[in-house]
């Protein structure tokens, strides 16, 4: 064997075993030599990316190309083709992107028989599509390239095409078929007969999509599994940022903020970019606002719209915590206002739902129950389920149906109990408190406010602990909220809609009298309009 021919047999070895950093310096070094063919090179393109060097990972594949045409070899040339263009689009290049497509396909115009080089060019169109918000379009074709994957037994293909057509099922609201697929795609990835870039490209996809439509379970488990394919590869640099995020919002969800924060801080110490990035910053933003640090949660909601994500509905819902309820009325009507598609309006509905009830917009937050409860009996996704019944429970209480809103607030108990989701549990478990409360049931009402009280405080969620800590005074005394008599009078008049005027002739006291009582009101409710003082009275009971 020569000394080439060694070096060459011991790049292929480390790149086999995943050993990024020694295989590109293997192989670039017979690249400087002139010494590697475009299979070789493509091996070097695929360390490149993995180490996170993207220009590198393009110049490879480029070189690959041409050594494939000079080698009249053009189908795999026509499949680097669309690589490259893969490549540059996710570097916003879309225009080079766009040459290199119509390169890739000019050489497979002469091509008469099928091949799995067609499945490739397919896909630059469903992209297309998608950027285009053409999602039946995208389903459609995606689905032809999957099945050209399956016909040529092609895993890479297969499973590329195949993620692409569920995520825009999942958009199309058809979550069973979609996730029937996704499962599939994972037991290519999960047997490990993809090539290691597409592994995790697909491992990404798959889990954006899981976050996207909210299903927590495989979010979970392809997480984990995620973090244990990175963790078998020590050089790696790709696809660790995206493991760090999505890792952050399980934990978040799970209850186990500590380790979430740690997680999102690493995300940002590997200079996670795009999704990634945004979503390491909604999580912190997230739990800095539920234990209260309202001042870091506004760098961090801020932090992940300058990243190019959302920062809806977590914004709106700390606007309504530091009382600012004309600012959070706002920023969420128009969140859902721009919303334009199932999956991104399902996301903000539940904090719509809860920043209307909370502000009195009673018609508005009616609307969002609706199309809330439509969505989730379209998906039929656990966790749109269990939003749909905490919301539709908590408005109902605010609209003086307390004996209707109980059975969906014992449902969306159920819910989030069976997705292990301790503080959504904990919130709708003080909503029902508030619908027991309101039916006059005082005791059941203690029993659901102390649960979600020692729940809150488990968690650290101060200002939710500081807020049934309130109702639980509130439904243990006489005089709800340190409220006199003669202000719960006005109160009651107040909920109605009477105007000071009219409240002060039916009492027979002076205007400026019942501007007073109604600033106390205010001040002993944590208020600071009358639409938020009479959705706390009924939800409370007091109205």
């Amino acid at each position: 064997m020569t000394e080439v021919d060694q070096a060459l047999a011991d790049a292929r070895l480390a790149y086999r075993n995943r050993e990024w950093a020694a295989a590109y310096d293997a192989l670039s070094e017979l690249a400087e030599a002139d010494q590697l063919g475009p299979e070789d090179t493509e091996l070097l393109a695929t360390a490149s990316y993995m180490l996170g060097n993207v220009p590198d990972m393009l110049d490879a594949q480029d070189r690959a190309y041409r050594g494939y045409i000079d080698g009249k070899h053009p189908l795999p040339a026509a499949r680097v083709a669309f690589w490259i263009a893969a490549g540059l689009a996710s570097r916003g290049k879309f225009d080079e992107a766009s040459g290199w497509i119509e390169r890739g396909t000019r050489l497979l115009e002469p091509v008469s028989e099928p091949c799995v080089e067609l499945g490739y060019s397919l896909l630059p169109t469903a992209l297309r599509h998608m950027l285009s918000g053409e999602m039946e379009e995208m389903e459609s074709v995606s689905s032809e390239a999957a099945n050209i994957g399956r016909e040529f037994q092609d895993p890479d293909l297969l499973a590329l095409a195949a993620q692409t057509q569920a995520r825009a099922l999942l958009h199309l609201g058809k979550s069973v078929e979609a996730f029937r697929i996704l499962d599939e795609v994972m037991l290519l990835v999960l047997a490990d007969e993809c090539a290691p870039m597409v592994t995790g490209l697909v491992y990404c996809a798959v889990l954006e999509g899981c976050y996207e439509s909210h299903e927590v379970r495989r979010a979970t488990q392809w997480t984990e599994s995620l973090s244990e394919w990175c963790g078998t590869q020590p050089d790696l640099v790709a696809f660790t940022d995206q493991c760090l995020a999505h890792r952050s919002e399980i934990l978040r969800l799970k209850g186990a903020w500590s380790d979430a924060l740690l997680e999102a801080h690493r995300s940002h110490k590997s200079h996670a970019r795009g999704f990634a990035a945004a979503q390491a910053h909604y999580q912190e933003a997230e739990i800095y606002r539920m234990q209260g640090q309202f001042d870091r949660a506004e760098e961090s909601y801020e932090g992940a719209a300058l990243r190019g994500g959302s920062a809806q509905p977590g914004l709106a819902r700390l606007r309504l915590a530091q009382g600012n309820e004309d600012a959070a009325v706002a920023s969420i009507r128009r969140a859902l206002m721009e919303a334009d598609d199932l999956l991104t309006r399902v996301a903000i509905l539940p904090g719509y739902i809860e920043v209307m009830v909370s502000t009195g917009h009673l018609e508005d937050a009616g609307r969002g129950v609706g199309e809330l409860s439509e969505i989730a009996k379209q998906t039929g996704v656990d966790m749109h389920q269990a939003w749909a019944a905490s919301g539709a429970g908590a408005w109902r209480t605010a609209s003086g149906l307390p004996e209707e809103a109980a059975p969906l607030l014992r449902q969306a108990i159920r819910g989030w109990e069976k997705l292990g989701l301790p503080y959504d549990l904990a919130r709708a478990r003080l909503e029902l408190g508030r619908a027991l409360a309101a039916m006059g049931d005082v005791d059941a009402a203690g029993l659901q406010f102390r649960a979600a009280r020692d729940a809150f405080n488990e968690l650290g969620a101060e200002p939710d602990s500081r807020n049934v800590e309130k109702l639980l005074s509130a439904a243990g005394r006489d005089q709800p909220f340190g409220l006199t008599r003669r202000e719960l009078e006005v109160l009651g008049l107040l909920a109605s809609g009477a105007t000071n005027r009219a409240i002060a002739e039916k009492l027979v006291l002076s205007e400026r009298t019942i501007d007073r009582h109604v600033s106390n009101i205010f001040a002993k409710l944590g208020v600071n309009n009358r639409s938020a003082a009479t959705a706390l009275a009924i939800r409370s009971g007091l109205a």
